[in-house]
């Protein structure tokens, strides 16, 4: 177990509803646990994001900056090829069957 140091801070009152219900509820150990995993989950997410921009600038400074149009192409697709697991695909033209302004 890593060492544990006493911290005080303020904290929104909705927040330490969640985290209380998360104890009540076995979720958490305690709220000390809770804002423990809150606080690591935190700091992997910073970690990945930090490493998706040392990413993104190596990539950018081998082939140019990513433009807007080549954003969108790649939005569009990765929308084509998506594979819906729950529900019905959404139609994106009005009038299509099943979708938006069909009767």
């Amino acid at each position: 177990m890593s060492a544990k140091e006493r911290l005080s801070a303020s904290v929104d009152a909705e927040l330490v509803a969640v985290a209380q219900e998360a104890v009540a509820r076995g979720q958490a150990e305690s709220v000390s646990a809770w804002v423990n995993e809150a606080l690591r989950l935190k700091a992997d997410h910073d970690r990945r994001l930090a490493a998706l921009d040392d990413f993104l600038a190596a990539y950018e400074a081998e082939h140019g900056v990513i433009t807007e149009q080549e954003m969108h192409d790649a939005a569009r697709r990765a929308r084509a090829g998506a594979v819906v697991v729950r529900g019905r695909p959404a139609r994106s033209r009005a009038g299509a069957p099943g979708g938006r302004g069909a009767a």
